[in-house]
């Protein structure tokens, strides 16, 4: 991947095609834009915007004929999230980000997709009720929710939220591997929240699965952040107690797994906003990179 990388940054012809070959499709669309936003933290929005505009003419192609907007979702959310980045120099301000950028994605869905949308209720319809029939062999009849088109909405916006930051995460690897060497851990380890911002977010949660199960994924979609947050943290703890990428790999597929596991993430980065538990594990979480790492000489990023 380190050499993909290196292949992205070697000038702009590189770039374009790297971009513009895996754009076209969902199944390699991630590979692009973690490389769109690489050139962008490293080059600013100038290079990235140029390259976005150039990945429209796949993706677009895409959208006309087969109808799959997920391409330009993931592009587009992943540009913003890496705009936001290279603006801020902050991790976790571009990881807040993520929040809007589905909800966008979500209204989106509904305003500009309903149809395609209903197409999808309609689908998981069918297969529930067949799912239905299968489990009611027994003698026991077993109904199963639907959802509707709110509901999916709110999945495809926490989705593409997740997909985002996950390349923007990825580029962010890239650059520290390719001119800041060991930079990107200690960045994301300090990944942490405010009182306020999480209190804000927990509560938006809150409300939406107040308001029913329809909303269950936009709920989700608020507490995204604090997910990763508390990936952060449960990182950070294992540098500290010297776990290795075994104990790491273990808990993952836990996480992935079992739910109450998900919860439990989100329950510790909550606690963490109030008790700052890298501060008290250690004498600091670390220091951020500096503007110039982040954004990088400019001298050294003129394509020759």
């Amino acid at each position: 991947m380190k050499g993909l990388a290196e292949l992205v940054m070697r000038g702009r012809l590189q770039a374009l095609l790297v971009v513009v070959a895996g754009s076209g499709s969902l199944l390699f669309c991630w590979i692009s834009a973690a490389a769109l936003a690489l050139v962008t933290l490293r080059k600013g929005a100038g290079a990235g915007v140029w390259l976005y505009m150039w990945a429209l003419l796949p993706v677009g192609t895409l959208l006309y004929f087969v109808r799959d907007s997920g391409p330009l979702m993931l592009l587009s959310g992943t540009m913003v999230l890496a705009l936001v980045l290279r603006t801020t120099v902050s991790l976790p301000l571009a990881v807040l980000a993520a929040v809007g950028v589905g909800v966008v994605t979500g209204l989106t869905m509904l305003l500009v997709f309903g149809a395609y949308l209903e197409e999808v209720v309609v689908y998981f319809g069918e297969f529930l009720a067949s799912l239905e029939q299968q489990l009611s062999q027994g003698g026991q009849v077993v109904e199963l929710a639907r959802p509707d088109a709110i509901q999916i909405a709110g999945m495809f916006g926490a989705g593409f939220a997740t997909l985002s930051t996950l390349c923007l995460l990825l580029a962010r690897y890239w650059q520290a591997a390719l001119y800041n060497p060991g930079g990107f851990g200690t960045e994301f380890k300090a990944l942490h929240y405010p009182v306020g911002v999480t209190a804000a977010l927990v509560i938006a949660a809150l409300l939406l699965g107040w308001l029913g199960m329809q909303y269950g994924a936009w709920a989700m979609l608020c507490l995204m952040p604090l997910s990763f947050a508390g990936l952060a943290l449960i990182h950070a703890r294992a540098q500290m107690r010297g776990r290795g990428t075994g104990w790491l790999t273990g808990f993952y597929i836990a996480w992935f797994i079992f739910d109450p596991v998900k919860l439990l993430v989100v329950i510790f980065a909550v606690a963490d906003s109030w008790f700052n538990f890298r501060q008290r594990w250690s004498t600091g979480p670390g220091t951020q990179l500096s503007r110039r790492d982040e954004r990088g000489d400019d001298s050294d990023d003129r394509d020759s």
